[in-house]
């Protein structure tokens, strides 16, 4: 009986979907959908931009590497706890008020950066981050405007806006700063952030799915541990976000400690790191836009999710195993496919899992997978790399996706989608 009502459930949610698409008309839904890679792409080239000259400025500022990790730890806090809150808001308040908040908040965030010119006004610029959410912004427009069975097609192209942001903010925020002054790309991301919230308010509609039941009656509710334990029961959520958190984790800590591992393991130099950053965008644009796409419409989700974790194991003994920086950029190609391809699935299986009033909270906590990752992520990286060395990552991320792909070939995840109101 609950599998008829799950299938009749998701036929309705196809249904309000399909008549929202009609309301839209198909013309308007493909636009929305592109207006939302556009902000996407702006909001990550900004952001990779001020990435970019973060360690300039503040070491300009007599910030000690110390002090500058913990401005990182208060960065990923304050995105951590805001990606829940953010997506509650934009189940609350439609996507469109949403995305207006997060390219707001970038606004304020590049402005109080601009003014940057001691250690507490920086550390103050950091606040606006609780609501800078452009991707899951994005994410919940075009998972208000897409059938299930487009979705993850749909949101695998997002990432082809992250490697475009990682080029071009990269390399426009390096050139900028050099030959203008390091405070001149806080300028830019200014407007930048203006623009966006001028093209958020302009083109995205003010309603972008069919209208719910399901209200929230206080601001007060935005953050409720109640409502995330409650996502949680419904059937295979908790066990895909765990196959999330756990599986990605090891590369991720990883990923924190590159910088130092590029100089001291890789003997790279700063303008080779850019370089090696910039690789690492092609290969992204190229596997989200060419690979992921394609896959998700000829293979189950399941199968995918499994293939990912399978290729993370992969990628883990030959991390492992690596030597020089030509093993990495070998390593680098099913690295990124699996990263990609997990987060597009996993993204994908969970807002199905889910009722559509909740979209934006599930999107929100997935969102809050890599600002925990670089909360909790220097110490336990510091710790692995100094104690056992680079190979130590390698060996945790074999073993933890080996664990998990022995997990999926045996449990019988339930991915009917719940759909109901």
């Amino acid at each position: 009986v609950s599998t008829m009502n799950a299938k009749t459930s998701s036929a309705g949610e196809e249904e309000a979907l399909g008549m929202s698409n009609e309301t839209l008309g198909e013309a308007k839904r493909r636009q929305v959908i592109r207006v939302a890679y556009v902000i996407a792409a702006l909001d990550l080239t900004f952001l990779f931009m001020q990435m970019g000259l973060m360690p300039y400025l503040a070491k300009s500022l007599g910030l000690d590497s110390v002090g500058f990790g913990y401005l990182q730890t208060i960065f990923g806090v304050l995105q951590l706890v805001g990606g829940y809150i953010f997506g509650r808001f934009a189940d609350q308040f439609g996507a469109r008020a949403a995305l207006i908040l997060s390219c707001a908040s970038g606004s304020c965030f590049f402005l109080l950066l601009s003014l940057s010119t001691n250690i507490p006004l920086l550390f103050l610029s950091r606040l606006p981050g609780v609501f800078m959410h452009g991707i899951p912004g994005a994410q919940k427009v075009i998972t208000d405007v897409t059938t299930p069975s487009q979705r993850a097609g749909a949101l695998g192209k997002l990432g082809f806006c992250f490697g475009v942001g990682i080029i071009s903010g990269s390399a426009v925020g390096g050139i900028l700063s050099t030959k203008f002054g390091v405070y001149v790309p806080t300028y830019v991301g200014l407007m930048g952030s203006l623009i966006n919230t001028l093209i958020a308010v302009v083109w995205i509609p003010s309603q972008t799915k069919p209208k719910s039941d399901h209200h929230m009656t206080e601001l007060s509710d935005l953050f409720s541990i109640r409502e995330i334990l409650r996502l949680m029961k419904f059937p295979g959520v908790m066990e895909v976000f765990i196959v999330k958190v756990f599986a990605g984790f090891p590369i991720g800590l990883f990923m924190i400690m590159f910088s130092i591992i590029s100089m001291d393991f890789f003997g790279l130099e700063a303008v080779e790191s850019g370089y090696l950053m910039s690789y690492f965008g092609v290969l992204q644009m190229v596997v989200q836009g060419l690979v992921v796409g394609k896959l998700a419409s000829r293979c189950s989700e399941m199968t995918l999710l499994r293939l990912s974790v399978f290729v993370f194991a992969g990628v883990g003994l030959g991390m492992a195993l690596m030597r020089t920086v030509w093993h990495y950029c070998i390593i680098a190609v099913p690295l990124v496919f699996a990263f990609s391809m997990l987060a597009t699935i996993t993204d994908s299986i969970l807002t199905k899992a889910v009722p559509s009033s909740d979209t934006g909270a599930m999107l929100g906590i997935c969102a809050s997978v890599q600002p925990l990752t670089r909360t909790v992520g220097p110490t336990i990286g510091g710790v692995l790399y100094k104690q056992f060395g680079v190979s130590s990552f390698g060996y945790l991320q074999l073993m933890v996706n080996l664990g998990l792909f022995v997990y999926l070939l045996k449990s019988k995840i339930p991915l009917e989608e719940m759909k109901s109101q």
